[in-house]
């Protein structure tokens, strides 16, 4: 799961200058006022800042206070870090909030300061008074339309604040500390090693030709899979689905007719494979989706494996099991979701 910075503040803060400076860290930008732009275009408007606060309101009150945020949310990726920008509405920055990979980051500077960045952009329809740019702002901070801008409401939302009343320089030192803090907080969901290799196991399993059950083991060596296995007849035997095992085919009840199974089992056919190969499994882990049977277990035993990690019980397992303990061999069990 990656990372996703939300911006919110002021006019004029330099939420876009954060923006641009995380674009060049390697985040993909997106901005909630896209979503409008699309709209107006699609309806042959003129895009103004008026024209995206009507539009954008509108489209609050239409579907959802939250609608802006929820179809940016559409677009993004999960192997990717995103700072996404103008959020203004408290549904919206809850929204963003609720997929649990946003920190939400309000960005200030003193109202002078940004009146002096408005007038130097020259941008037509900016107040021309620094009276007048406070009143607009004002509007928009304490908005009280449930579908409107209420800029104060989403900034009690952020946990993060960055004062912006300096030059460049000191603006990205401000923003290399946010992901330094960031950085440490955020804790990526990652599976155990355990998980892992079990869940490989059991992608490894699907491969079984076997029609009574689908196993699977694998050999690992420093974090490394050195040789995998699943169940089913020996190289060059017809498949077990295709009638090579006459047990399998009768559907014997389990535990029954061992003898008449032609099908190799999964941890066997790992520890073969390693040999085939000429890889040395000793001192390896096991993990495999049942626990060992009597032969797969002296099997294990003599080939120097060190433990077994295994999901669910084989029907005959308390004597392997017994076994794989007195030889010194770690036991444990690792459930996962079948």
């Amino acid at each position: 799961m990656a990372i996703i910075i939300g911006l919110t503040g002021e006019n004029c803060a330099g939420k876009g200058t954060v923006a641009d400076y995380l674009a060049r860290k390697g985040f993909y930008y997106y901005s909630l006022s896209d979503i409008i732009r699309e709209e107006l275009a699609a309806e042959g408007k003129e895009i103004t800042r008026e024209a995206l606060i009507a539009k954008g309101n509108e489209m609050r009150r239409n579907f959802g206070s939250d609608v802006l945020a929820r179809r940016t949310i559409d677009k993004l990726q999960p192997d990717r870090n995103y700072v996404i920008d103008s959020i203004r509405n408290p549904s919206e920055a809850r929204a963003l909030l609720a997929t649990g990979r946003m920190t939400l980051v309000y960005v200030t500077a003193p109202p002078e300061i940004r009146f002096e960045r408005m007038k130097a952009r020259r941008r037509e329809g900016d107040p021309r008074s620094f009276e007048a740019f406070k009143t607009i702002e004002k509007l928009e901070i304490e908005g009280k339309d449930e579908h409107g801008q209420r800029l104060a409401e989403v900034f009690s939302l952020a946990t993060k604040k960055i004062v912006n009343d300096s030059d460049f320089k000191e603006l990205y030192a401000s923003v290399d500390e946010l992901l330094a803090e960031i950085s440490s907080e955020f804790k990526p969901s990652r599976p155990s090693w355990d998980l892992y290799f079990m869940n490989i196991a059991k992608v490894v399993a699907s491969r079984s030709n076997c029609i009574k059950r689908h196993t699977a083991a694998l050999i690992v060596k420093d974090k490394r899979i050195v040789s995998t296995g699943y169940n089913g007849t020996p190289r060059g035997i017809r498949n077990c689905n295709e009638g090579g095992c006459p047990r399998c085919g009768s559907f014997a009840d389990s535990g029954t007719k061992l003898e008449e199974c032609v099908c190799s089992h999964a941890e066997e056919n790992a520890i073969v494979q390693a040999a085939y190969h000429g890889i040395s499994i000793k001192g390896a882990t096991l993990y495999t989706t049942f626990s060992p049977c009597l032969i797969c277990t002296k099997m294990i035993i003599n080939s120097g494996i060190r433990e077994v990690v295994y999901n669910a019980e084989y029907p005959l397992s308390e004597l392997p099991l017994k076994l794989l303990k007195e030889a010194g061999i770690a036991v444990r069990q690792v459930k996962i979701e079948d």
